[in-house]
């Protein structure tokens, strides 16, 4: 008897009406089973499971020993996924995520964390990502300040993101976005629009009051992620951003070819905190030349981390491997001194200057004198990204690729 194929896997985002989506999947087919960890009490190590199939509807209180979102995967919903899927009852399973949740480390928890010996993957494909934006609200949770926590949202008694750095992260993982409600007036609805053309350029969208579950998966791209983790040493742009400026909303690329003094760029960080909708990319620090830096803010949240070394590093992989993105990029930019090391930002301006960021990161540049000094002298340079945190729950399998500076905010699972 030939094995069963794996079952179609959907995970649904958002910060808001995600719950509506899910009900939208279930009606669709009586074989759906829809799972939902609601975390407002993780705090007290406690999380609560709901699982609606075939008209059932089972609410469990679990507790876990860490209270965090690593544990609620680990611990619960990987090996729950691998039941369903086994379930000759069960011919989808559709994963609300709860509002901490993103899906990015999750869909890399199926294909990664074992369960057994196996990972969850070998049971369940994951079909597609939906993220739901609330359009009364999205655009002030993404270009906000608020925490996680001042919402009542955190993942974790540690969680310390903002709302915009889980809104944002939700809406570029998404292989559909489904917008629910309606903007308050023309004018939000055109920056909203702004912004989702520049981080997410390549996203279908769809209304939610207007599409059926047919509707949904035909809005699928032949080209989606599909979960697929983001390669940090990949292009920083997908799709085609607009670059003019729209409602007040711009892109900015940031490039160059030699290294950030640590100090300077410490300083010049904090024009990205400050009317700046997202950044993300890659940096080159002079007194750790073998390593990447991960730079990533979103409402006055920043995370900087190590992604990993160079190609060019003593400890750096083979070119064969990495992604074919990743060689492809390395190529074009490779220098015969200091190989694939470069500085590569993407930055979504709102009320900031572009060209005010532009001249700050510019001046964090080792100058033509600092440079000649070579790497035995940018070692010694007082580095105030020297201090890294561990993941606060130790069982975590997940690598962890932000850390702590001072002043900034760390990332959960």
């Amino acid at each position: 008897m030939p094995p069963r194929p794996r079952v179609p896997l959907v995970l649904c985002s958002g910060i808001a009406r995600t719950g509506a989506l899910a009900a939208l999947l279930l009606r669709a087919s009586p074989g759906t089973a829809v799972v939902h960890h609601d975390l407002r009490d993780i705090g007290s190590g406690v999380v609560r499971r709901r699982i609606l199939l075939r008209g059932r509807d089972e609410l469990t209180p679990l507790e876990l020993a860490h209270g965090c979102v690593n544990c609620t995967l680990r611990e619960d919903l990987l090996p729950l996924l691998r039941r369903l899927a086994r379930m000759p009852q069960v011919d989808r399973i559709v994963v609300r995520l709860d509002e901490a949740m993103e899906p990015e480390p999750v869909s890399w928890a199926i294909r990664n964390v074992l369960v057994g010996d196996r990972p969850v993957s070998d049971d369940v494909e994951l079909e597609a990502v939906f993220t739901v934006l609330d359009c009364a609200t999205w655009l002030a949770d993404v270009t906000g300040d608020d925490l996680l926590a001042e919402r009542g949202l955190q993942g974790s008694p540690e969680d310390e993101r903002t709302l915009a750095q889980v809104a944002l992260s939700q809406a570029e993982s998404a292989d559909v976005l489904v917008l629910a409600g309606a903007a308050p007036d023309a004018w939000c609805a055109a920056r909203s629009s702004a912004v989702l053309d520049r981080v997410a350029p390549s996203v279908p969208r769809v209304e939610l009051a207007r599409t059926d579950a047919a509707g949904l998966f035909a809005a699928i791209p032949a080209d989606a992620r599909r979960g697929e983790v983001t390669d940090l040493h990949g292009a920083l742009l997908r799709g085609a951003p607009p670059l003019h400026p729209d409602c007040g909303i711009e892109l900015l690329r940031f490039t160059a070819q030699r290294p950030f003094h640590p100090e300077r760029l410490h300083e010049a960080i904090d024009l990205l905190l400050d009317g700046v909708v997202r950044t993300r990319g890659r940096a080159w620090v002079a007194s750790q030349p073998d390593v990447a830096f991960w730079i990533e803010s979103a409402g006055g949240g920043l995370g900087i981390g190590h992604a990993g070394p160079w190609l060019a590093s003593p400890e750096g992989p083979d070119w064969a491997e990495v992604s074919p993105e990743r060689r492809t990029l390395a190529s074009l930019r490779w220098d015969p001194v200091h190989g694939d090391r470069a500085q590569e930002l993407v930055i979504v301006t709102d009320q900031a200057a572009p060209a005010e960021i532009e001249s700050a990161l510019q001046a964090a540049l080792l100058t033509d004198a600092e440079l000649a000094e070579g790497e035995a002298a940018w070692r010694g340079y007082p580095d105030p990204f020297g201090d890294w945190h561990e993941d606060p729950c130790e069982e975590t399998e997940e690598p962890d690729r932000h850390a702590n500076a001072a002043n900034q905010k760390d990332e959960t699972l």
